[in-house]
Order: structure tokens, then C-alpha cells, then sequence
């Protein structure tokens, strides 16, 4: 199934029990509230197919993973509910991520920022590329990363957290975020990425679809809140939003 449109685009290839769900959009795949939400839907609705046993997520090109949240959108928001709203697209496709039952491999082929790094953090296994540097700029802007830090933190424990989001205009490396548990491991290229991602997935869709079933359950034990805390931490930035600060350092950012 092929979705393109204005505000991004949504591929789902299914061959041999493993479902590739490929995002994409200009703005180096960053994502507005449709395509986030066309995206938790997509994760929903192969997370039922009974002819899926894994699925691997990926973006378009060999750039940026995922630039976050639509910044346009961002600078746009002006009540409380559309700026709960706006943050509750990611919130959405990882809470979609964690309950959908099929074991999610993550492709990193680039730098990753903000909501990106929570989308990879919500994956099961990630592969990535040494391009595939990651930051937390929330803080710059006058919020802060509430949504997916209980995705980031599950994965590379509160000090790594902190690291990254208390240092906001730093990048730290591949070799950082595998050394902290976020990626598996590290590849020099594209190409030996995909083979290990090959690989890998095949391996996985040749065991027993319910074994991989109760894998992911004992994975996310202990998550069963998240989709209470993720709403409670949207509506927390969807007000931080509006502050004076964080606007008028939006203001700065777009000119």
C-alpha cells in the first residue's frame, strides 16, 4: 500500500511475513500530525495482519532518519488543545509501536532529532549506520523531550536521558547510542546495513509467530500506563508551547 501526499508519504511492503513500513517527507522525514497519525494507524492495522510475524521500520533516503515533529506545525500551535494534540501524534505511534504485537526492527541510516530518537528508542532491535547521530534539541526551544522519555529512558537508562537532553545543542554519535543500549549495532555503510537488516528479519519471521508474539509482551512489561503518562505528558509540552519563552524563540528560529 502506497500513500503519497502533501504532507508525507506511507509505503507497507509485506513479502515473506515481514512488513517494511517506509516514511517519508521532504523536510528530512520529519513528520506533521497526519502522517504521524497515518502511521499509527498503519502500525495498528499490520500489528492484526495474521500473515505478518515482524516488521521493520525505515525512512526514505539515505539522509536524516527523522528531523522530529513538523516545525511549521510547532509555530502554529495556538491553544492548549491543539498543542496537546499536536504532541500527541508521537505519543500515538509509540504507545501504537509497544502495543501493536509484532516485533519492530529499527533502520537508522541517518541523524536523527527529537521525536525521531523516540520513534527508535520504541523499536525492539535497531540496526544503524555510523551517520546515524542523534540529539535532543527540545530544550532550546523551551520544552522538553516529556513525550518520548519513557521510550528513550527504557532504553538507555535516566543518566542517558539526562545526557542528552540537559546538553541540547550537542550530537552524540552512533557509537554513543550503541554503547547506551539504543542501537544493536553500528554499520559503516547503507548497504552493509540493509544485508545485517536481511538478515536479521529473516532469521526472526522463521521462528514461531507466537513465541515472537510473547517476546514482544515481556519486552514492554511494565508499560501498561503509557498510554495514560503519554497523554499527561502531551498536554504538559502542549502547554510549555505556548509560553512566552518558547515562543519567542520559535520566532528566532524561523527567521
Amino acid at each position: 500500500m502506497t500513500t503519497i501526499r502533501q504532507n508525507g508519504s506511507l509505503y507497507t511492503n509485506i513479502q515473506n511475513k515481514i512488513a517494511t513500513i517506509e516514511f517519508g517527507h521532504p523536510a528530512s522525514n520529519s513528520f506533521p500530525s497526519e502522517l504521524l497519525d497515518r502511521l499509527t494507524k498503519e502500525l495498528i492495522s499490520v500489528g492484526k495482519n495474521d500473515e505478518v510475524s515482524l516488521i521493520i521500520l525505515k525512512s526514505e533516503g539515505e539522509k536524516a532518519f527523522c528531523a522530529g515533529a513538523s516545525f511549521d506545525e510547532l509555530v502554529a500551535v495556538s491553544t492548549l488543545e491543539e498543542g496537546k494534540q499536536f504532541f500527541a501524534g508521537f505519543a500515538n505511534v509509540i504507545n501504537a509501536m509497544r502495543t501493536c504485537g509484532k516485533l519492530i526492527i529499527g533502520r537508522i541510516q541517518g541523524k536523527t532529532v527529537g521525536g525521531g530518537v523516540g520513534l527508535a528508542a520504541a523499536c525492539d532491535y535497531v540496526l544503524a549506520t555510523e551517520n546515524a547521530s542523534i540529539k535532543l534539541s527540545e530544550f532550546t526551544i523551551g520544552i522538553g523531550p516529556f513525550v518520548i522519555e519513557p521510550a528513550v529512558s527504557r532504553k538507555i537508562g535516566i543518566s542517558g536521558t539526562a545526557e542528552l537532553t540537559l546538553d541540547a545543542t550537542s550530537w552524540k554519535n552512533a557509537y554513543w547510542a550503541k554503547e547506551k543500549g539504543l542501537y544493536a549495532k553500528v554499520f559503516e555503510s547503507t548497504s552493509e546495513l540493509d544485508k545485517e537488516i536481511d538478515i536479521m528479519a529473516t532469521k526472526l519471521a522463521s521462528y514461531n509467530p507466537v513465541a515472537l508474539i510473547e517476546m514482544k509482551k515481556v519486552l514492554w512489561k511494565g508499560t501498561e500506563n503509557w498510554n495514560n503518562l503519554l497523554a499527561e505528558r502531551a498536554a504538559v509540552s502542549g502547554e510549555l508551547v505556548l509560553s512566552e519563552f518558547t515562543k519567542k524563540a520559535l520566532l528566532k528560529f524561523k527567521k
